[in-house]
Formats: structure tokens, sequence, C-alpha cells
């Protein structure tokens, strides 16, 4: 899972142009929203999007657990492995 998170930061940090950040700079636990990354509604739909194609998974993203899904980098991981069958 350890590796999938780091591709999640890379992803996270090409998909919103965060240059100024490092995959090791960004914990996993951290919120992704507010307090956290401080990404918005336009950044979780672009990120989202990402997701889908390298990883081929469906959100939907009106539901709540897609909100708990985008939480933090761990979350997401740990969606995009349950999504396979993994783990």
């Amino acid at each position: 899972m350890q590796e999938l998170e780091r591709e999640l930061k890379q992803l996270l940090i090409e998909v919103l142009n965060l240059e100024d950040l490092s995959v090791d700079q960004i914990d996993s636990e951290a919120p992704l929203f507010g307090d956290g990354l401080g990404l918005d509604s336009i950044d979780a739909l672009e990120l989202g999007v990402a997701i889908r194609k390298k990883y081929d998974v469906r959100m939907d993203a009106d539901s709540e657990t897609t909100r708990e899904h985008f939480a933090s980098i761990a979350n997401l991981a740990r969606f995009i492995t349950s999504s396979h069958g993994h783990g």
C-alpha cells in the first residue's frame, strides 16, 4: 500500500501542478481539503478523473463515501485497493 500512496502523491502533484511540494512532504493521513493541503472541489474533480483513468475505478461525485475516500491519500489508497479486490 505504501507504493500506491507514493503513486497517488505523485499523481496529486502532477495533476494539480503542485511543483513546490515533494512526495515526501505530503503526509498520507493529512486531510486533502481545508487545513490539510487546502484542495478545493475543482481539485477533487481533476484528481478524481486522473485516478479513474490511471486505476480504472469509478466514483460517484455526490456520494458521501466518495468524500470519505478523498479525505486523505491513505483513504484513497485503501479505496483503490478494495475496488480492485486486493487486500
